[in-house]
């Protein structure tokens, strides 16, 4: 059985605090392993989570402002001292090339790591395969950032009623399903005719960001929307100055888009507790409100 889930190894946004890391968000999509702005001490985060560094696939970077990617270097070496025996592929802002590649190479040790660098820049898919389309939009932020959307394809679910009437069972089920018809009884049997629309799960992660046409397109209809809600509203003129959003805003966006699961992290240490971003969110957004903890793990909902 596939598994996906998003485990939080960091929830705090420019300082770490007594109890949250600098961000690191690991999202676990059958045999994917997308890592999210992997902040400084993401290795040891990884491993108080019990998850293998191997099991990181795909590196995606939102920009290069500390909380968001001194964790890479830790993550690289890792997998060379760990001989990670498949390619990981990294997107990060385009204008952030000279960064990454001091990240990539910032001290001593025996790279063996195969590390594909893939710099984002413009709009659109960057990745596709068995797990999907990754997308890449960018946002507005004091620095060149970017946010992400993984999109499975639409398919189709057996209808068991619709399959007895036709008598089909056991491997002919899979064949169908492998082939999309099947002679079957004298007659062939289309798979449109014993199944149903199954939509993808769609999946969205936004850092810091002004609100913007960016963010709603990529939160739009998504089954677990992750986003920054470092302010509250109190402090909006923070949030506007620096870039960022509040707990209200990033809830109106998760309402506005139709957002199954909304999950908000990323808080500002000024915060001494997140009951407040929860409240805010919670008086625009009905939907399934979580509020990220470090090394929570939290589902992508099941499908519709």
């Amino acid at each position: 059985m596939s598994v996906r889930e998003l485990i939080v190894l960091g929830t705090a946004s420019q300082a770490p605090t007594r109890y949250r890391n600098q961000n690191g968000y690991l999202l676990r999509w059958d045999g994917e392993g997308l890592m999210f702005d992997p902040g400084e001490g993401t290795q040891r985060q990884m491993l108080l989570a019990g998850v293998a560094m191997s099991s990181v696939t795909r590196l995606c970077i939102t920009h290069f402002h500390g909380d968001h990617c001194l964790g890479v270097p830790g993550i690289i070496q890792r997998l060379s001292l760990d001989d990670a025996g498949h390619r990981v592929h990294a997107y990060f802002p385009a204008s952030g090339q000279q960064y990454f590649s001091r990240l990539h190479h910032a001290c001593i040790f025996h790279d063996r790591a195969d590390i594909y660098a893939q710099p984002v820049a413009v709009d659109g898919p960057i990745a596709a395969g068995e797990f999907g389309m990754l997308e890449a939009r960018r946002l507005e932020h004091s620095a060149d950032a970017i946010g992400y959307r993984l999109i499975e394809p639409d398919g189709r679910r057996f209808v068991p009623a619709l399959l007895e009437r036709f008598g089909l069972d056991g491997p002919a089920v899979g064949q169908l399903h492998a082939a999309g018809s099947i002679d079957w009884g004298g007659r062939t049997v289309d798979l449109s005719e014993v199944s149903e629309a199954r939509p993808g799960q769609r999946f969205a992660f936004v850092m810091d960001t002004r609100l913007c046409d960016a963010v709603y397109a990529l939160a739009d209809g998504v089954d677990m929307l992750v986003i920054e809600a470092t302010f509250l509203s109190r402090d909006s003129d923070l949030a506007a100055r620096y870039g960022h959003l509040t707990a209200r805003q990033a809830a109106r966006v998760a309402a506005e888009c139709g957002v199954r699961r909304l999950v908000l992290t990323h808080f500002s240490q000024r915060y001494t507790s997140t009951r407040e971003h929860h409240d805010e969110a919670a008086e625009v957004f009905a939907g399934d409100l979580v509020i990220a903890e470090d090394l929570a793990r939290i589902r992508v909902p099941e499908r519709l």
